[in-house]
């Protein structure tokens, strides 16, 4: 079946530095992944296509930054089974806070996994813990990544 992607998607070109973050993690991990400019507001039809076809290219999980009212990730929750990790942008007049409530209450029934304002780092992180359940070579990366934050950190 080959081995699964990370779909990295931001509602704004203005995201672009948070987004670097999570890939250049995933680079070093060695996991594929892609990243989209989506705006659930601007491009209904655009992200629900977006949504609706992760699986079928070969995606295992969603980083979905999003600043302001932040409906990106709750947007592709509700349209895939996939986790989705949400990553408060750090942008606006309340620097992220507004995202981050925005993202952390969903509704009962449409889980998003959340990370703290702008830490796309630990978004990718976890991104790869979730795909290391099925592979035994990112889970052995995983270990030895850990290793840097002291003996009982893994």
């Amino acid at each position: 079946m080959g081995e699964k992607k990370v779909a990295i998607v931001m509602g704004s070109k203005s995201d672009s530095a948070v987004a670097q973050k999570a890939e250049s993690i995933l680079e070093e991990f060695g996991v594929g992944f892609e990243t989209a400019v989506i705006s659930a507001h601007r491009n209904p039809n655009k992200i629900k296509k977006f949504a609706l076809t992760l699986e079928e290219k070969g995606y295992g999980v969603v980083v979905a930054i999003a600043g302001l009212a932040a409906h990106l990730p709750g947007v592709v929750a509700s349209m895939t089974v996939l986790p989705v990790i949400g990553v408060p942008a750090d942008g606006g007049p309340l620097k992220g806070q507004d995202a981050l409530y925005s993202i952390v209450q969903m509704p009962p029934g449409i889980p998003v996994a959340t990370v703290g304002i702008g830490n796309a780092r630990n978004a990718a992180l976890l991104a790869i813990e979730i795909l290391a359940t099925a592979d035994d070579s990112l889970r052995a990366k995983m270990i030895e990544y850990r290793k840097q934050f002291g003996d009982d950190a893994a």
